[in-house]
């Protein structure tokens, strides 16, 4: 599954290293599951494991949606650092209310006793993800890219 999300995310951003970048979010979410299963009681079996892969699926979102808004702004020739740090500011909203989102809609099935694993596992993971990846990403893009990417605004010269 991760090599054909690596795939399409090559294809998107024509680069081998950005997916790298994007998928780098992946692990943040077992920083926040492993210990909320630990605080719940709860075993972490194949269902969490599903919500774990799911959450992965937004995680991804998120970081893209970060990624395609720095590249964005340095089209409209700002400068990396101007555009990693206005990427973590504007679509902080959106990542958030995803977030929100993922976890309200858990929380229905937070009781059921066959999918509190998933519902701890979608829950846990969008909140440590939407914290770590929200900064790690531009950092993590900033460095990757500073080197190849001039860092102030591109002027055209007329002849």
């Amino acid at each position: 599954m991760l090599i054909l999300i690596y795939a399409l995310v090559v294809g998107w951003f024509q680069s081998f290293v950005t997916p790298l970048v994007i998928m780098a979010a992946i692990p943040f979410s077992l920083v926040g599951i492993l210990p909320a299963h630990g605080l719940m009681h709860a075993f972490f079996t194949a269902t969490p494991m599903i919500g774990f892969i799911a959450g992965a699926g937004i995680v991804v979102r998120n970081s893209i949606i970060l990624v395609d808004f720095v590249e964005l702004r340095l089209a409209e020739g700002r400068a990396l650092a101007a555009a990693v740090v206005d990427a973590g500011a504007v679509r902080f909203r959106p990542m958030m209310l995803t977030a929100a989102t993922v976890v309200v809609g858990s929380a229905v099935i937070l009781f059921a006793p066959i999918f509190q694993g998933l519902a701890i596992a979608l829950m846990a993971g969008e909140v440590a993800s939407l914290l770590l990846s929200r900064m790690t990403v531009p950092v993590v893009y900033y460095i990757v890219n500073r080197r190849r990417k001039v860092e102030c605004p591109l002027t055209v010269i007329s002849v």
